[in-house]
């Protein structure tokens, strides 16, 4: 299988992450199905791409034709089946629990195309935990995309011990084809790189403010300010998601069993109260 080969693509999920992705596979050219077990995020989907591709040709970003090109190469539906099933590309970019992503991956074995690679969008399970629930363990890998997917150009690849070299070079190839910039990892490790060098960043913020050393707004201060980071690290949680590192964490608490690994007080307190940030207008800050 080669680049050329791929025709389709099928993106699982519509929330953060998915709804973006299949719009850059829409704007790559390629003809691509996002779905979703609900249909409330279809819908917010689909209103954002109705939205956002106008938006960007009155900008002069676009021409009418490019993204007139791009709503006529993009589908939302409901059902796995039939998204999935003329699928020469697969993109899951579902909540970060490995046993939902286990079930999600043998179904999708069953239903699509042989042929078909079936990559996780995960920013910490590696793929190895997934692959044995499919029969093509040497077409399994991550592709994990950055938030906003649509602004960020890394995409990290990921081969794992099952993956094959042709599978990593052709999702480094498709990749390239979105216009971003490809890295490909020829040894898995939990993290990744990006969100290794984050996760520490954020694990040492959270613990001072779990000390009251400072507030969360005043140790994103001291990172933009003195760092020179574009956004602090609650900053950054509030908008990648509380939700997604509170999972992220307790998941692999629950593989290591190490204290250390449990999610911050702090951030276990925000995500019993539901603020997971600007998805719910109130993370560390207000978004109303």
């Amino acid at each position: 299988m080669n680049i050329n080969d791929i025709k389709t693509i099928c993106v699982i999920g519509a929330g953060n992450m998915g709804h973006q992705i299949s719009l850059c596979a829409a704007l790559a050219g390629y003809k691509v199905i996002c779905t979703d077990i609900n249909q409330e995020m279809l819908n917010k989907a689909e209103n954002f791409a109705r939205n956002y591709l106008p938006e960007r040709v009155s900008k002069g970003k676009l021409t009418q034709e490019q993204a007139d090109r791009a709503l006529e190469n993009l589908s939302f539906k409901r059902s796995l089946e039939e998204a999935a099933v003329d699928a020469d590309f697969v993109i899951e970019a579902a909540v970060e629990k490995l046993d939902i992503k286990r079930k999600l991956f043998a179904d999708i074995d069953r239903i699509a195309p042989p042929h078909a690679i079936l990559a996780t969008n995960s920013s910490f399970i590696v793929s190895s935990k997934i692959a044995d629930a499919t029969n093509r363990p040497q077409k399994v890998c991550n592709m994990h995309f950055f938030n906003p997917a649509l602004v960020m150009k890394l995409v990290e690849v990921v081969q794992g011990p099952h993956t094959s070299q042709e599978t990593a070079q052709v999702t480094m190839d498709l990749t390239a084809n979105f216009g971003k910039t490809g890295v490909w990892l020829k040894k898995e490790i939990y993290g990744f790189l990006v969100n290794r060098i984050v996760a520490a960043i954020n694990q040492e913020a959270l613990f001072l403010a779990d000390m009251g050393i400072a507030a969360p707004e005043e140790i994103d201060m001291a990172v933009t300010n003195a760092l020179g980071h574009p956004m602090g690290p609650f900053r950054l949680l509030d908008f990648t998601g509380i939700d997604l590192a509170y999972y992220i964490g307790m998941e692999r608490y629950q593989d290591t069993r190490d204290p250390k690994d449990k999610p911050s007080p702090l951030l276990v307190e925000k995500f019993s109260k539901g603020e997971y940030g600007v998805k719910a207008k109130k993370g560390f800050y207000s978004y109303e």
